[in-house]
Parts: C-alpha cells; sequence; structure tokens
C-alpha cells in the first residue's frame, strides 16, 4: 500500500502590500512558491476576497509586484514614491472580524517554537497585528466601533495560543497516525471520479532520481484533515473565507498550553510533550460559566495530551511513540453559582430539572464519539458537609450516570468514580497521592476527572494519572524495566506550568493548592502565596470576570455586533447566547434510550471517528503526490537545509533539557533521570549558587557535554599525585571541561603511560576508567543493550542491490568540479593525522595532554563562551 503523509501547508509567510487594495502574498518555507490574496478596500462593510490560482516562483512574484508598484504610482515614470508599500510581514493569518464598521484582518507577526512532534513543529503565538482594511475615503465611522474593538482584544492571542503548519492540533495523536493508515488506494480509485481533487506536477516541480533508471515512481498520499472545530478558537474567523480562498491560507490555532521536555535515559534522548486543548463551546470565566449547555458542551472543558517518543527517530513511521490523553470538564448537568451575593463561595443551584439525563447524554455521547470506551468519570467533588453545597452535583450526577448505562452494553459502560478528595487532605491517616496512584493503575481508558472548578483538586489528581501513564509509556518504549517512577526524580513532567496556565484562564489566577500542598512537603512560605493567589482569584472572579466573558463571547464570535440588536455591554446575560436551543422549538427529539449517534455503537471500543467510513472519509482531502514533494518531505521542513542556522539557536539546544537542568554536577551520584534526588542535588541548585555570571553562562553552555567536577574527597585524593606542571596548565577549566587525548605513536607508549592516564582520567571522571567494570555494571549495560535492540528490531524481506539502482561511474572527463563531474578532494597530512587520532582514540589508544593541547582548548572557551 502506498505511503501516506500530513499535507505541509504551503504558506508560512505571509507580507501585506498596500496600494488601493491589499495584496497578501504568501510563500512556503523555503520560499519557492508563492500564493497572492488580492483584498478589495472600496467595500465600506463588505469583505471581497479573490484568490489568485496560479503558484509564482519567487521570480514570477518580483515581477507582479514590480508592476503593481509601476502601475500604482501616481505619475508614470515618478520614482520618488513608491505606489507599493509592505504593510506588515507575517507568519500566517488568524482571521478576518468585522463589528459595527468594516472588516479588519488579524496576522501573526511572531512566533515561537514550542515543541517538537515527529519533525512536526509547534508554534506559540507570540504578537499579532489587527490591521483594517477599508480605504479611509469609503470608512463609515461609528461611535462604538473603537469600545467593540478593545473589548476584542482583551483576548491576548499572546498568552497561550498556539499552532502548526503541518500537525493537527485539535485532534490526538492516536487520531493523526490512525489517519495515515487507512487504505486510501481504494478510496482515492472511488473518489477521483466524482471530482475529487487530484494532484498533478510537473518535472520541474518534483524531480525523481530513479525516473531514469526504469523503476516505479513512488506515490504518496498526502492528507489534509479537517479539524475537530470545538478546539479551534478562530474557526469563526475564518468561516467568512473558508469555501473562497486556498486550503493553505487557513491555519487553525488552538488555547490552552503546550510544553515539551528533552530526557536523556544514559544518551538516548526521549522527548516528553503535553498538550491541553480548551474546548471554544460553552467557553467562559469561572462562575460565569458552570455545569453544560443544551449542545452538552460542558464549561472549562480541557483536553490534555502526554505525548512521549523516542527522538532518535523522527518519523512517524519509523519512530516509536506514546500517547495518553485524559479530560478534565464541569459536571455535565444544567447548574450555576448566584455571583450577586459576592461571596466566596456563591450557593450552587440547578437551573433545569431532567431526569432522563439529557443533556448528560448529549456530553457522553461526543466522548464517545471521539475517544471510543471505556470512559471513567473521576467525581472528586465532597460528600459530606455540614450545609449542603458540592454534595447538590453528586447526588445528580451518578443517577444519570445510572440511567445512560441501563441502555448500553455491559462491556462499554460509563465507569463512575466518586472520591472526596478534601475529606481525605484533612485526614492524618491517609495519604493522597498514594490513593489517586491506586485508582490510576486500575484506569483503563479515557479519564474525566472533574470537581467543581476543575482547578487545583483536578490537577493534582491529572499530575498523579500523568506519573503513571508515563512510566507506563516508559516501559512500552523500552526506557525502563518496571512501570514504576518514583518522586523527585528528573523525569517527572511538571504539570504544574500548565495548571497555572489553565487556572488563569478560567478561574483568574495561578494554582492555589499544589501537587507539593498535598504531599505536605510545602514549605511555609507556600501558606502566604495560597492566601494571595486566593485573593486575586476572588478579585479577579468580582470585577474582571464579566469584561473577559465578553472578549470571549466577541472573538469566538458567539455574539456578532449588529446595529438592529442590543450591544453586547447591554445584555443582562449571555445565557441565551449559549443556549441556542431555547430561542426555537427543536425539530427531532432524541431519544432517552437510544441516546447515542447512529454507528457509534457499532466502532466501540474504537472510537467512531478513528474508524473508516463514509462520513468520516468525507472529512479528509487527499491528493496523489511524488514522495520528493515540497507539500509532505517532512525532513527537508525540519532541517531546513536551505537556510544557514546557528547550532546554539535551534530548538533542541533551547528546549529544557534533564542532563542540562536536573543531572548532578557533583561525582558519584547516579545521573539516571530516574533516580531519586534531594533539591540540592539538582543541577539547576548547583547553577544557581553560582556568583559569577561568566561562570553561570559557560556551565549552561557545557553542562550536556561536560563531566561533572570532582568532589572534595577525589579533589583530596587525586591532588597528591598531580604534579606541579599540570596545576598551572589547567587552573579552573580542567575540572569544567574533558580533555582531548591525542593519538600516541605506537601501541608500546600507551602501555608505558598507563598509570598516568589512569590519574588523568580519574580526575574529570571520578572514576578509572581503564579497570574492567564490575560483573554488577556489564549486567545493568546488558539489559539496556537488550531494551534497545528489542525495541528497534527492523525486519527486512529482501535484499536491495544498490548497484542496480545508483551507479557511481564517472560519467565525464571534465578534471575539475562541475555539475558532470566531482574531483575527489585532496586531503592534507594533519587532517589525516587528527581523523586517525579520533578513530584510535575510541579504541583506547589515547595520552596524556600537552601544554599547548591546554592553552588551545582554554583559548577555544574563552572566545566561544566567555
Amino acid at each position: 500500500m502506498p505511503q501516506s503523509a500530513a499535507i505541509i501547508s504551503g504558506i508560512q509567510r505571509v507580507d501585506l502590500y498596500e496600494t488601493r487594495r491589499y495584496f497578501l502574498v504568501g510563500s512556503n518555507q523555503a520560499q519557492t512558491k508563492h500564493r497572492v490574496l488580492k483584498i478589495d478596500r472600496t467595500e465600506p462593510k463588505d469583505l471581497v476576497i479573490i484568490d489568485d490560482k496560479h503558484v509564482y516562483n519567487q521570480q514570477e512574484v518580483w515581477e507582479l509586484l514590480g508592476r503593481l508598484d509601476l502601475g500604482n504610482r501616481t505619475k508614470i515614470g515618478q520614482k520618488g514614491s513608491s505606489g507599493l508599500s509592505r504593510a506588515v510581514s507575517a507568519f500566517g493569518i488568524v482571521g478576518f472580524v468585522r463589528f459595527l464598521e468594516g472588516y479588519y484582518i488579524v496576522l501573526i507577526t511572531k512566533r515561537r517554537k514550542m515543541a517538537d512532534i515527529g519533525g512536526h513543529a509547534i508554534y506559540k503565538i507570540e504578537d499579532t497585528s489587527m490591521i483594517y482594511i477599508p480605504n479611509d475615503s469609503v470608512r463609515v465611522t461609528h461611535p462604538d466601533e473603537a469600545r467593540y474593538v478593545r473589548i476584542f482584544q482583551n483576548v491576548d492571542l499572546s498568552s497561550n495560543f498556539y499552532f502548526s503548519y503541518s500537525y493537527d492540533l485539535s485532534h490526538s495523536l492516536q487520531y493523526n497516525l490512525t489517519l495515515l493508515q487507512r487504505p486510501y488506494d481504494l478510496w482515492f480509485s472511488a473518489a477521483s471520479s466524482t471530482e475529487e481533487e487530484v494532484h498533478t506536477q510537473t518535472k520541474q516541480d518534483c524531480f525523481d532520481i530513479f525516473e531514469d533508471e526504469g523503476l516505479p515512481t513512488q506515490v504518496v498520499y498526502g492528507l489534509q484533515n479537517e479539524p475537530y472545530y470545538k478546539y479551534v478558537w478562530n474557526g469563526k474567523l475564518l468561516e467568512r473565507v473558508k469555501d473562497t480562498v486556498h486550503h493553505d491560507w487557513l491555519m487553525y490555532i488552538i488555547h490552552g498550553f503546550c510544553g515539551q521536555s528533552k530526557l536523556l535515559i544514559y544518551g538516548r534522548p526521549v522527548h516528553i510533550t503535553l498538550i491541553a486543548r480548551r474546548s471554544s463551546k460553552f467557553a467562559g470565566t469561572r462562575f460565569l460559566k458552570r455545569g453544560a449547555n443544551c449542545e452538552g458542551d460542558v464549561a472549562n472543558e480541557v483536553e490534555t495530551e502526554q505525548i512521549v517518543h523516542d527522538a532518535s527517530v523522527m518519523s512517524f513511521t519509523a519512530g516509536s511513540f506514546s500517547s495518553y490523553v485524559q479530560v478534565r470538564g464541569s459536571v455535565p448537568l444544567y447548574w450555576s453559582q448566584d455571583i450577586s451575593t459576592m461571596m466566596p463561595k456563591p450557593p450552587i443551584r440547578l437551573d433545569q430539572a431532567d431526569p432522563y439525563a439529557h443533556v448528560a447524554a448529549l456530553h457522553f455521547d461526543q466522548m464517545l464519539q471521539r475517544f471510543g470506551s471505556p470512559i471513567i468519570i473521576l467525581n472528586l467533588v465532597k460528600k459530606r458537609e455540614k450545609r449542603k453545597h458540592e454534595k447538590i452535583l453528586s447526588e445528580e450526577l451518578y443517577p444519570a450516570v445510572i440511567n445512560l448505562n441501563q441502555f448500553l452494553p455491559p462491556d462499554h459502560c460509563i465507569d463512575y468514580i466518586a472520591w472526596d478528595m478534601a475529606r481525605y487532605t484533612k485526614s492524618k491517616l491517609c495519604n493522597v497521592l498514594d490513593r489517586l496512584s491506586m485508582i490510576a493503575e486500575n484506569v483503563t481508558g479515557v479519564l474525566r476527572t472533574n470537581c467543581v472548578d476543575c482547578l487545583d483538586r483536578t490537577n493534582t489528581a491529572q499530575f498523579m494519572v500523568g506519573k503513571c501513564a508515563l512510566a507506563y509509556q516508559l516501559y512500552a518504549l523500552g526506557m525502563i524495566d518496571k512501570p514504576k517512577l518514583q518522586f523527585d526524580t528528573d523525569c517527572e513532567e511538571r504539570n504544574e506550568a500548565q495548571g497555572d496556565s489553565l487556572s488563569l484562564q478560567y478561574g483568574g489566577s495561578q494554582l492555589v493548592h499544589r501537587v507539593k500542598t498535598y504531599r505536605k512537603i510545602a514549605p511555609w512560605t507556600q501558606h502566604s502565596k495560597d492566601i494571595m493567589q486566593t485573593l486575586s482569584r476572588y478579585y479577579s472572579n468580582a470585577f474582571s470576570d464579566a469584561d473577559r466573558q465578553d472578549a470571549i463571547n466577541l472573538f469566538l464570535q458567539v455574539y456578532e455586533p449588529s446595529e438592529s440588536k442590543p450591544h453586547l455591554w447591554e445584555l443582562p446575560t449571555d445565557f441565551y447566547l449559549h443556549q441556542r436551543s431555547t430561542m426555537a422549538l427543536p425539530q427531532d427529539r432524541r431519544s432517552y434510550t437510544l441516546w447515542w449517534s447512529e454507528g457509534i455503537l457499532s466502532s466501540l471500543p474504537v472510537a467512531f471517528d478513528e474508524v473508516p467510513s463514509q462520513d468520516t472519509m468525507k472529512k479528509v482531502k487527499v491528493k496523489r503526490a511524488n514522495r520528493f514533494d515540497e507539500s509532505i518531505d517532512i525532513y527537508t521542513e525540519f532541517f531546513k537545509p536551505y537556510e544557514l542556522t546557528c547550532f546554539d539557536d535551534t530548538f533542541c539546544i533551547a528546549m529544557a533539557n534533564s542532563t542540562r537542568e536536573f543531572v548532578p554536577k557533583t561525582v558519584g551520584l547516579d545521573p539516571s533521570p530516574f533516580t531519586v534526588r534531594k533539591p540540592e542535588e539538582t543541577g539547576k541548585s548547583v547553577l544557581s549558587s553560582k556568583s559569577s555570571k561568566e561562570e553561570t553562562l559557560l556551565q549552561r553552555k557545557t553542562a550536556a557535554s561536560a563531566p561533572p567536577p570532582p568532589s572534595e574527597e577525589a579533589i583530596s585524593s587525586t591532588s597528591e599525585d598531580d604534579s606541579e606542571e599540570d596545576r598551572d596548565d589547567d587552573g579552573s577549566v580542567s575540572q569544567r571541561s574533558t580533555p582531548v587525548k591525542l593519538l600516541t605513536e605506537s601501541g608500546e607508549s600507551c602501555r608505558t603511560q598507563e598509570i598516568q592516564q589512569q590519574q588523568i582520567v580519574k580526575e574529570p571522571y571520578g572514576l578509572n576508567l581503564a579497570k574492567f567494570p564490575a560483573e554488577k555494571d556489564l549486567l545493568i549495560y546488558e539489559r539496556f543493550v537488550h531494551l534497545g535492540e528489542n525495541q528497534h528490531k527492523v525486519e527486512r524481506t529482501e535484499h536491495i542491490d544498490l548497484e542496480n539502482i545508483i551507479c557511481l561511474k564517472p560519467v565525464s572527463c571534465f578534471p575539475e568540479d562541475s555539475i558532470y563531474a566531482v574531483s575527489p578532494p585532496q586531503v592534507d597530512r594533519d587532517s589525516r593525522d587528527v581523523f586517525e587520532s579520533h578513530v584510535m582514540t575510541g579504541q583506547g589508544q589515547v595520552r596524556a595532554l600537552c601544554r599547548d593541547d591546554m592553552l588551545m582548548y582554554r583559548e577555544y572557551v574563552k572566545n566561544r563562551y566567555m
């Protein structure tokens, strides 16, 4: 079956040029292909966009801009003032929005790379620009336009909004990988006869070196999938142009959190990625959005995905990937809290009786369609209260689940776990985290966690579930020998950054009760910080949540301004904006017994969205492409061979690294990331204790490659054997650098210097490398090797003779380098000596450093890092 690959967006850079019109010129990353959008500026209240279907090369787009510049000058031949000016350069279009006057265009002007999954980059929006489209000559002003613009801009797009040019962030990794394994060869042949898009290319666009050898060209199916609009936040802003422009112009963004860290397991890189997707349905702030709406969408619904993959192989088809998804969301009932009383905990009230659990059925129908079965509910609200408050929700949710389960097959019933986490926290005999670990160990499926706010308690529960899932993920990838992780290790997924971001978005403050609070190891200063966060959350809920809710409603186009409607700030409530079915009688009423959608039950336990069917295939656009096509070449997209980049500026250096930030810089401690460490033993604490700025910078640059400095005992034991010359040459650098060992003239001279060599390697490494390893260490190494062999076995079905495919015989008699012939490079003797020294060093034939070598290395360190 031909290989499938995700289509890389052909527009990653956008330039907005201004004349009497606006011209949007978009190009791919290599700037080899360009597209042009023409935006009319003479319409005061309408959006007129013309998509030029032609794909320009760089020379053609320059000629086009030159003609536009010449044609828009006031006088023919005038050179003083240009008729075409570049207004802004950007990295994508967020969307188009209109209030009471004309349309605005929102562009991404700054971005920052946050993660990399299988070569697919994920970016965070750092800054945006909002530009008014109509000319001033046709603009019809309105007195309330400026207020709507301020409300719209209250949604800070530079805070936790993410996008990708090649990876669908609205779907999980499992869905995206399942999409690549569908039988598109059969489906494409049937769809092509029904006017589906078929991609054709010229030989200049895509050159195949094997085509002239008589070998068949490999066909790759490029896939363009429809996003899951529940987690897309600019879907309404692009709806106006969705059917007008090419799909490369459409870039969907998500809101929530994205973070990635690198875990080095004895040099083997493992990337741990955390992606949180906040739902755009029934979105809002803490007390203003509770429960669920009439369509089954709940408040504060966030889908958290934890991805672990072996970074040594980045390909989706050949790499090793693991993903776990869990969900948080408000209790799916019609309930709210009255905030007019100005109380820290307003009373909970049920707004509408739902005896047949209609709204809960709609909500769990969405979950079954997206995740399959089983679905586990972890309800953390209180059970015992002096005055009934949270207990009201449990008394309604449990009967609703019982009612829904009686119509489901027993194998696919919804599991319900109720646990009063707050009561256990107050008990001195019970350990909250141990109980959460027990729950996590027994969970198989998608876990849906909720408390009242879905903030502090929910975040702690998800942290423990994620920690348990991480152990099983590393075990499945062959990184550890048993699925168990301890606290205070380097590999703990730091969920506090995600919890703080989600808490700020919904509650208005950072987390109040953290994991350390429930572990009861938080310092005494944490209590005062918790009080400040509680006050900040209360102030935000009381005074700023209404404005934030208006901004969210306007950004998501839940409310669309019109002169015939009351203004947004004049509405007494936004209830009817989110409960649209209350304004009209439903045409068809869903069954109370068969409450799931058609086709879902037959696909369980697999999610309906992941099963190939006529409905799911309609959401995927397929095109045939050569495997060297730029639109599917993830290698070129990731490595960018056409750009000159600095190694220190790459994302893999800037991302969080367990070796640089956590591994101790002292000898004698286990460098394994699964070792339990004290806070003072981590590399981060060592770096923070240094007073010298230059020393800190040097350590940060060389922490991943330099060996740790010796302890006081190691220094005292070796200083007596060191010569005076070595002390003068090494200085302070010898403890922070890896000595460069040169090749000896013969093997005999190596043996004569064995004692001196043992003393030198013992100083930086803290052990005798010439001594044969212990039997215990050899067993550990053999077990690590077997884990890697079992994980990366490759089965080859047939032998490929490369001599019949690639001919390396000279094809020309040109004596010098050209495109037809290449003369072999001349390597001088010094370069050969360096290479031979490098090879022999790996075989153990080394000698001590001389004075010139140390001076050279110290000069390099001084010039590079000081």
